[in-house]
């Protein structure tokens, strides 16, 4: 077998006869060949990712000549220190194709300032989403659309931005762990999505990077985050809050509830991110669906309260829960506008954590799969890691997890072990077998069951 610590050739070369060639490893060459509309090259960390955002946009204007094309990533940081970089070397220093405007932070092509047809790259971070907003484009690549700071918003606006031309978008990324690309990117490939395509490798596919460190990260780091960031796996990090939510399970398509189903909502306040979740509940089996998330800022409470009555319009909502202690102001407003909300009775952080915890770990909690602002939040919300990655009891970035606060404000309310239903006390446990109706009736335990495989099936 070769030694892949022995680095191959350069990733462009000129040829004698003043030729240039891109030597493209197999990872490589099968995200270049894929020609899917939303392509994603999700890597190892140093597998040759970066570097080959800028040829692939440069044949994208081949294809599909002048206009607008984007160029985003997850912060001016990186922006700086490793997108700006390989675009200036593909576009002004091999090609000499055009000019950096630091200012105005496009790349014109040199053929406008002749006349001739106008091509620009537009170069913008995921921290702005705002800033992606305006105008038109014909193809983009995002890089590192796994990191946290590449709001989901921003993956939005640049669908948006291309929108009109059904243009094609690269990701390039290296895991750090679960959020909104994997709901909205990852899970779509993987349910066959022809629109996605995801192609995976790790970093010693790129034959550049050495064997030896490879090997040395594999011994010392802890599993999870070996996988993550040298072979591009998805595994649940440490820290993970809600490490017991099972997709396979409470990831669900999304069925028409019936009407009779009681509502109850969970509310977060603030004047930039005012927050709901709602649940319905399943009068047999006592389960929770989440079915509705909210989060809009700049509006009073007035004016969010007439949101919340026209999306529940025909619903029974019994109960709406909501804020801190402190926040009795709030829940004022909104009672005052037509939507009253009742404060928590649990107002201890960790043990409305631990109730959400226990609906998760015994699978009775699911998620609609359309609801991705909850479930981006879910699969994110962590605690910060120690020197030894380690959980500490600090919760990573907590102002930002809004819905999660209205989670556990109104699952608070409810009992962490039984819940009861059409007069029956129901057992909640984690598989379909050990789950049961005490004192219900047979034809009504079929009927649930044949209930919940119909909803699994879609």
């Amino acid at each position: 077998m070769a030694d892949r610590s022995v680095k191959g050739p350069q990733f462009r070369e000129i040829s004698p006869d003043g030729e240039l060639r891109l030597n493209l490893h197999p990872g490589q060459t099968r995200v270049w060949e894929s020609r899917a509309r939303f392509v994603s090259m999700q890597a190892g960390t140093m597998g040759g990712k970066t570097i080959f955002g800028p040829p692939w946009v440069h044949n994208e204007m081949d294809l599909r000549g002048p206009g607008d094309y984007l160029a985003v990533t997850a912060t001016y940081t990186l922006l700086r220190m490793k997108m700006l970089p390989e675009l200036l070397t593909e576009f002004t220093r091999v090609f000499r194709w055009g000019e950096w405007k630091a200012a105005d932070r496009v790349l014109n092509s040199h053929e406008r300032l002749h006349g001739g047809p106008a091509y620009r790259i537009i170069v913008g971070s995921a921290t702005n989403p705002e800033s992606l907003e305006s105008g038109e484009a014909k193809a983009g690549w995002l890089d590192e659309v796994g990191q946290e700071q590449f709001k989901r918003a921003a993956w939005e606006a640049v669908q948006r931005r291309v929108g009109l031309h059904q243009g094609r978008l690269l990701m390039t990324t290296t895991l750090y762990g679960f959020g909104w690309y994997k709901i909205e990117v990852y899970d779509r490939w993987k349910a066959g999505d022809p629109d996605y395509e995801v192609i995976q490798f790790d970093s010693i596919e790129n034959p550049a990077f050495p064997k030896g460190e490879y090997e040395r990260a594999k011994a010392t780091l802890p599993r999870w985050k070996f996988n993550l960031q040298y072979q591009g796996v998805f595994e649940k990090p440490a820290g993970l809050i809600y490490d017991a939510f099972d997709e396979a399970i409470c990831c669900i398509p999304r069925f028409a509830l019936p009407e009779t189903w009681l509502r109850y909502v969970g509310h977060d306040f603030g004047p930039n991110n005012t927050a709901a979740v709602w649940y319905a509940q399943d009068p047999v089996t006592g389960w929770l669906y989440v079915y509705r998330a909210y989060l809009a800022g700049g509006l009073s409470a007035f004016d969010h309260a007439q949101r919340f009555k026209q999306l529940s319009q025909g619903e029974t909502v019994v109960k709406r829960v909501g804020g801190a202690h402190a926040e009795e102001g709030w829940r004022e407003s909104f009672t005052a506008a037509g939507w009253p909300i009742s404060e928590p009775r649990q107002r201890e952080v960790e043990v409305g954590i631990n109730t959400v915890y226990g609906w998760h770990k015994r699978n009775a909690l699911f998620v609609f799969k359309d609801v991705v602002l909850y479930l981006d939040e879910l699969m994110s919300y962590s605690r910060k890691l120690d020197d030894a990655y380690n959980p500490t009891e600090e919760i990573d970035n907590k102002s930002r997890f809004h819905l999660m606060d209205c989670a556990r404000y109104i699952l608070g309310d409810f009992g962490p072990e039984r819940v009861v239903g059409n007069n029956q006390l129901v057992k909640v446990s984690r598989n379909w077998s050990e789950r049961s109706v005490i004192s219900g009736r047979g034809t009504a335990r079929r009927a649930q069951r044949r209930r919940f495989q119909e909803r699994m099936r879609g």
